[in-house]
């Protein structure tokens, strides 16, 4: 048939069968721009989005990079580090009071109640507690139930989350093309100061951090690959964050999502975002989550909507909570907070003074995700009237991935810029060592810390600090470490910090005055004199809620309010209890002066003082 067509026409048939291929060709060219361009584009983008779906699904987007041939970080390291960081000596000291004795002392109620109730509304020394979402508490008392009341199954939730913050992060670099960076950030998160210390401490915001972390770095891979998997582990991961410590995760998710869109928001692309964001299975995983406590929690105490939406987040932004027990301080309050979160990484931001190499388009977006990542939250929290140290720890994560960014793009550092963190490091230490040398500043000579008293152990960790700030520079500077080198005195910094903790801990922690009354006054009622926060992880170790005489609490202000008690009393009723039973009262160093002056007192003598608290008995 070919070889006759083409002889009809005068042709040999091997050229004529190449130009009705080609004609073949320019027929299907056609035919697909009639289909996309002249009313076929909801088939063409369906078979486009299929077929770029189906490659994403099994290669993540690579963001370009030029590849470093020198710089490589083991994972086994970044893991051993991690563990050491986290988990090394975890329950070697007592439970802390203020906040993290409130937060061990509800889960152990929850499992101690035998009451449903207890899991909706949260009871804090025996009276309704409803600041935070309960899954804080929930995974805490799983772990007590698993593992036993201890130091280190109190703290086994914050310590997983921040190993979870590094798993993401490790996931995320090799998501986006970038392992290296990856490694490198999960490295500097893990063992900075601040964020070790709070990955050991029982509280709200290492949970939140790893829950919006996760929401967060999923919704950026959502952005670029468009798979709706990604969408709804990163709704998941919101309503879990919602879940850890309320409204807020939602709001800082919110901000930082509107800034990364508003380019595209300010060309008309509003409904395009709204059909892109707003699916309606990643919506219904959401709510899923995070309705079910609220609406339980609304039935079970119908004053929990406006305490807890509006007192506990609105009032609270606005400096007008009740009662007003949180701190406020100056628009700058986070930086130098920050720094120390990451110290002593932080320090290599002078190297970014380093010329660069210019950016890609993928890493101009990857860029601008993880600046907005860091700095709306800090511009939030900024604005804020409330105002805590540990507020900030939720953007380390991301403000370890920029700086991590920063370097793989100057190269991970020329030897000289290695060397200036170090060498800073070491001057300024050992100025502090020397300062302290040539003042003689009297600190309090107990507890001894090593055998040593506050100012010379202090003085000794610092030029200790200094001398390894120098090695690290040297290996910075002259071998294949790089700025790995200073992984050294950060895990130094965090071992220092803990032998500190350990040191004094009857100043810190309750453990020691319980042992106490658990031995020398096992059969006596006691009783707290006004102050509960600072005496907070005593009810833990009593496992017992405690009667407080003249309660100036303000963390049971409201459990008081709504649920009529015998827990806090006055001062006349605690005076009958001891006029007619054997009592123990603990008070602190600073209400002493108004102890000394209450009518009962001659009525009763010291039994013994413990850090700051002295027991008296009748």
């Amino acid at each position: 048939m070919i070889g006759g067509g083409a002889r009809s026409v005068g042709i040999e048939p091997r050229e004529y069968g190449v130009r009705v291929l080609r004609g073949i060709e320019r027929r299907i060219d056609q035919f697909a721009a009639g289909v996309l361009h002249e009313g076929g584009n909801r088939l063409g983008n369906w078979f486009l989005h299929e077929k770029i779906s189906q490659i994403n699904s099994n290669y993540p987007v690579r963001v370009s990079q030029k590849p470093s041939s020198t710089f490589s970080i083991p994972l086994w390291l970044i893991w051993i580090a991690a563990l050491g960081s986290v988990l090394a000596a975890l329950g070697s000291y007592g439970i802390l009071d203020n906040n993290e004795g409130l937060y061990a002392e509800i889960p152990r109620e929850m499992l101690a109640a035998h009451d449903w109730r207890l899991w909706i509304i949260p009871h804090l020394n025996g009276l309704p507690y409803m600041e935070k979402p309960p899954l804080l508490y929930w995974l805490t008392a799983l772990s007590f139930s698993l593992f036993g009341l201890a130091e280190w199954s109190a703290r086994l939730v914050p310590a997983l989350s921040s190993l979870c913050c590094v798993g993401l992060l490790l996931r995320f670099g090799v998501a986006v093309g970038k392992p290296q960076v990856g490694r490198l950030a999960a490295l500097m998160f893990v063992s900075g100061l601040g964020v070790a210390q709070m990955s050991r401490t029982l509280m709200f915001d290492m949970l939140l951090t790893a829950c919006l972390t996760g929401a967060l770095l999923y919704a950026y891979r959502y952005s670029i690959e468009r798979r709706p998997g990604l969408l709804r582990l990163s709704y998941a991961a919101l309503a879990l964050a919602l879940m850890a410590k309320g409204l807020v995760a939602v709001m800082l998710f919110g901000l930082v999502g509107v800034a990364y869109l508003l380019p595209g928001l300010l060309k008309g692309g509003i409904r395009e975002a709204c059909r892109t964001w707003l699916r309606v299975d990643a919506i219904a995983v959401f709510l899923l989550i995070a309705v079910p406590w609220h609406v339980a929690a609304s039935l079970v105490e119908p004053i929990f909507p406006w305490f807890y939406f509006v007192n506990e987040h609105v009032l609270r932004f606005l400096g007008k909570r009740e009662p007003h027990d949180y701190y406020s301080g100056a628009w700058w309050y986070y930086l130098p907070r920050m720094l120390a979160y990451l110290f002593p990484w932080s320090f290599l931001l002078v190297g970014l003074l380093q010329r660069a190499r210019a950016l890609s388009e993928e890493e101009r977006s990857l860029r601008c995700f993880l600046l907005l990542a860091w700095l709306m939250p800090l511009l939030f929290f900024s604005i804020s009237s409330a105002k805590a140290n540990y507020y900030l720890v939720v953007v380390m994560p991301f403000a370890a991935l920029h700086l991590a960014l920063a370097l793989e793009r100057r190269d991970y550092l020329a030897r000289h810029w290695r060397a200036v963190p170090g060498i800073l490091l070491t001057l300024l230490t050992g100025a502090a060592a020397l300062y302290l040398v040539l003042r003689g500043a009297h600190l309090p000579g107990e507890p001894l810390i090593l055998g040593q008293a506050p100012l010379q152990f202090a003085i000794w960790i610092l030029a200790v600090f200094s001398m390894l700030s120098l090695v690290a520079t040297a290996a910075a500077a002259w071998s294949r470490a790089g700025v790995l080198a200073y992984l050294a005195p950060g895990l130094g910094a965090v071992a220092a910090l803990l032998v500190a903790i350990n040191a004094v801990e009857p100043l810190v922690s309750n453990r020691p005055l319980a042992q106490v009354l658990q031995g020398e006054a096992a059969n006596r009622q006691v009783y707290l004199y006004r102050n509960f926060e600072e005496l907070s992880s005593l009810p833990f170790y009593m496992a017992s809620p405690l009667h407080i005489v003249d309660s100036r609490s303000n963390d049971l202000y409201w459990g008081n309010k709504l649920q009529p008690n015998d827990l806090l009393i006055d001062g006349a009723r605690f005076a009958s209890a001891a006029a007619g039973g054997p009592v123990a009262i603990v008070v602190t160093e600073r209400q002493m002066k108004d102890f000394r002056a209450e009518p009962y007192f001659p009525a009763l003598r010291e039994l013994q003082k413990v850090g700051n608290n002295t027991i008296f008995v009748n």
